[in-house]
């Protein structure tokens, strides 16, 4: 029987801290000078502006966000909604707390980069991207349209980054609208891509490990040297040649990128047919790393 999954204190806390440095970003970089965030953050900026001052960004940000979440329910599980609305409510609390209670005049002009746009674009879209990537490492969520993405963009017959992309592209065509003027939309397609980066970085590293395939007629040999020079536990399957029928093996092997060259050229020294495929490993979950 499957266990219900509890929220860590761990996973709160920093979800806590993804929530701060998001608000802080938002606030203090981009709303001040009306560039817009994506996906259902910018769609709330975009509301706050065309809307009455009682409707705050705050209050945008719980009314759209909660409900994705909730519909999403479903398909991402209790733990992860629970997780992603928590972070929501953290985002929008500080949100309202900078905007509103604590003494820092962001009315007309970000209090650390002035009205420079590239700054506030640049800034604001890195800060607001280390938030988002640590909502994601920590099993959350900043933001309701990817939940929506992932319900949808089989459906729709896209990825979820075309899904996303495509939310944000007419979003920014109706902030470039209703403003009747683009500059603040092309800036804010700079924030946006300062912020991709960034959320890749922070949820994947900046140095991903590569996956080594190896089919070969010597596994023993290659499995041997492999494991006394990196001192990584190797994978061994057996395999068949579909051409040749001959018996084969095939070693699966991770190392970091500048082992890379290294490894082919140990494989190849064993064995010069040995068939070599590398592909890029986002996370390597592991409690033993003997093989």
């Amino acid at each position: 029987m499957r266990q219900t999954q509890k929220p860590r204190i761990v996973n709160l806390l920093m979800l806590t801290v993804a929530g701060m440095i998001n608000a802080f970003g938002i606030t203090l970089f981009m709303t001040p000078v009306k560039l817009y965030d994506s996906g259902i953050s910018g769609t709330s900026m975009l509301l706050e502006q065309i809307t009455p001052s009682c409707l705050s960004l705050s209050l945008f940000l719980l009314v759209l966000n909660i409900p994705l979440f909730l519909v999403g329910l479903k398909k991402q599980g209790g733990l992860f909604t629970f997780y992603a609305i928590y972070t929501v409510g953290i985002y929008s609390l500080f949100a309202w707390l900078i905007t509103d209670i604590f003494p820092i005049d962001v009315s007309i002009a970000s209090p650390l980069a002035g009205t420079d746009l590239l700054l506030c674009a640049l800034f604001g879209g890195v800060i607001s991207g280390i938030g988002s990537g640590l909502a994601i490492r920590y099993g959350g969520a900043m933001d309701g349209i990817e939940v929506m993405a992932v319900i949808f963009a089989k459906r729709a017959g896209v990825t979820v980054g075309t899904f996303v992309m495509v939310y944000n592209i007419i979003l920014y065509i109706i902030c470039g609208c209703v403003l009747q003027s683009w500059v603040l939309p092309l800036y804010s397609i700079v924030a946006y891509s300062a912020a991709l980066k960034t959320v890749d970085f922070i949820v994947e590293g900046i140095d991903r490990a590569k996956c080594a395939i190896i089919v070969t007629e010597w596994p023993h040999e290659i499995c041997k040297v492999l494991t006394e020079t990196f001192g990584s536990g190797i994978t061994r399957v057996s395999a068949k040649g579909g051409y040749s029928n001959r018996d084969k093996a095939m070693l699966y092997f991770v190392v970091n990128r500048y082992q890379v060259i290294r490894m082919k050229d140990i494989v190849h020294d064993i064995d010069p047919a040995a068939f070599i495929i590398i592909s890029e490993v986002a996370d390597i979950f592991s409690s033993n790393n003997d093989e």
